[in-house]
């Protein structure tokens, strides 16, 4: 429903160093917002001149975010969803090579009137119509708008001068700024240095931009001193300069901005009404730190050095664990290392449930197969995301189908049985950006299934991010062998969700659960995995 009130808009900017948590902060204060009534949604800005991250490195950007609209996005709008439980859109995420591809394109289909395309006005005007593109038409009372990169960079001043220049648009009662910065403490000296943070400021400032408030990242707490040092050369208020140390979850963060009254500055700022309820997050905390069980889960995969890469996976875990009353115990494993059985054995007999990582290649593509078998093996509760569902296909018509050296046309383009292969609809497709399967797509859930005691519902919506699918023509096959297909895209006739019947939790998506895990609901095949690795625990006690 449309407001009638201004639209008020909060830039959380980082200096001194990048990978502060300007994301974390930014849906931290998103969930403080909500909270108290308010209708929020987030927009992250991105410096780098990649259209999207999807097909960036893991090792250079982690995980790569995939929205409902298959936009391929930044993974601070994971914790956008999971904070505030709002759907994002293409809209919340935009590059400099989305903001400069649409410039230069108008350019050449002559929409500037042969004028001079320049930085200012014609790039800042786009990135200025981003920004307000997010809540057009207008449904949020609040935008926060999060600036990748550092203040400073060459990158990221066309973003700094648009913000400059919307600030001074909307006015000083509808915009306010978090400057988030490192406060360091020097070991010799035993002392909390400012100068770092200052300098950013003053980098800010040289911008035409002063902050409201300050979050200062930092080790040890600040005194008053260091508070009102900050405050002096930063011209901010020492109260509002905001102590963020490390929590041992992020979904503290909200709690430690509440405590010092982060919604509350904001609110008076921005002259709005409501009151900030944290409690349903402080019950959810004191769960998460005081569980009752704790489980030892095998995540297995390929980048399995870089949690970044798997980061909506990692939080999933944490919600469903507290619905559990339980600790998720991760443990790593490189599939690469299964070669055996025997290595099966060693690496997951202690193991209180398999989760068979997403993924592209062939690296480690037998370990994984042996994984699975492992899980069937040995009634360990199992799940499969994406690629894993594939893999627990594959193994499965080889062990079980007698189908020997049957594969995936991703691993082995020859193999005779190519039980998994790539989608008629990629088979045509060159490039690589934004060409796969993506975004949400409709299952219909069989009764009597795992999967939908897990769902509870006959018709379910999840993302997918692949190319490859289980071929049809093996259908009937696995069915006969006893592999319950127990979730379809009737449209596509494809095959999304699929268990054992006779086992006690084996479940495989070929879709990605934890893209719709929140902080307020897990993703019910989280759940229920973690139900089953709970009862697997009791009963090997």
């Amino acid at each position: 429903m449309p407001t009638k009130n201004p639209v008020k808009y909060i830039f959380v900017l980082g200096g001194v160093i990048s990978g502060l948590g300007k994301g974390i902060a930014a849906a931290s204060i998103g969930y403080l917002l909500k909270s108290a009534g308010l209708r929020v949604t987030i927009l992250k800005l991105d410096p780098y001149l990649n259209v999207d991250p999807g097909t960036m490195n893991p090792y250079q950007h982690g995980e790569v975010f995939v929205l409902d609209d298959g936009s391929e996005t930044d993974l601070d709008l994971g914790h956008y969803e999971r904070f505030i439980d709002v759907d994002m859109s293409k809209d919340n995420n935009a590059t400099s090579g989305q903001v400069y591809s649409t410039v230069l394109d108008r350019e050449r289909r002559g929409d500037y009137l042969g004028a001079t395309v320049q930085v200012i006005p014609h790039i800042t005007n786009e990135i200025i119509a981003r920004i307000k593109a997010v809540n057009t038409p207008k449904k949020y009372d609040v935008v926060i708008c999060e600036v990748g990169g550092t203040v400073g960079d060459i990158e990221s001043q066309p973003f700094m001068e648009a913000i400059r220049q919307l600030s001074l648009e909307v006015g000083y009662h509808n915009h306010t700024i978090m400057h988030v910065t490192l406060v360091p403490y020097i070991q010799a000296s035993e002392e909390l240095k400012t100068k770092p943070t200052q300098h950013s400021v003053m980098k800010l400032r040289e911008i035409g931009l002063t902050p409201d408030m300050i979050l200062a990242r930092t080790e040890f707490p600040l005194t008053r001193d260091v508070k009102q040092k900050i405050g002096l050369f930063g011209n901010v208020n020492p109260d509002h300069v905001i102590e963020g140390t490390e929590v041992k979850s992020i979904y503290e963060v909200p709690l430690t901005l509440y405590k010092q009254k982060v919604g509350d500055i904001i609110m008076e700022r921005l002259e709005l009404q409501g009151k900030v309820d944290v409690s349903y997050l402080e019950t959810f905390i004191k769960k998460f730190k005081q569980p009752k069980h704790k489980v030892n889960i095998a995540m297995c995969g390929k980048y399995t050095e870089l949690p970044d890469a798997y980061k909506s996976v990692l939080e999933a875990f944490i919600h469903a664990g507290v619905e559990n009353d339980a600790r998720v115990n991760v443990n790593w494993v490189a599939t690469e290392d299964v070669k055996t059985d025997e290595d099966g054995e060693r690496i997951f007999g202690n193991m209180d449930g398999i989760l068979l990582l997403p993924g592209f290649g062939s690296r480690g593509s037998e370990g994984k197969i042996l994984s699975c078998k492992y899980a069937r093996e040995n009634n360990v509760p199992f799940l499969g995301i994406c690629l894993g569902l594939q893999c627990a296909v594959i193994e499965f018509t080889r062990h079980i189908c007698g189908l020997k050296g049957a594969n995936s046309t991703e691993f082995d383009k020859k193999t005779r049985y190519p039980v998994i292969d790539l989608m008629e609809s990629q088979r045509a497709i060159k490039r690589k950006g934004g060409t796969m399967r993506l975004g949400a797509y409709d299952c219909d859930v069989k009764t009597g299934t795992k999967a939908y005691a897990a769902y509870r519902k006959k018709k379910i919506s999840e993302r997918h991010r692949h190319r490859w699918e289980v071929n049809n023509r093996y259908r009937d096959r696995l069915v006969k062998n006893g592999l319950k297909i127990s979730g379809v895209n009737s449209e596509l006739n494809l095959v999304e969700i699929i268990e054992l019947p006779n086992h006690p939790w084996y479940v495989a998506g070929q879709f990605h659960p934890e893209l719709k895990s929140r902080v307020s609901k897990a993703h019910p095949l989280f759940r229920e995995f973690i139900k089953a690795a709970v009862k697997h625990l009791n009963g090997k006690s």
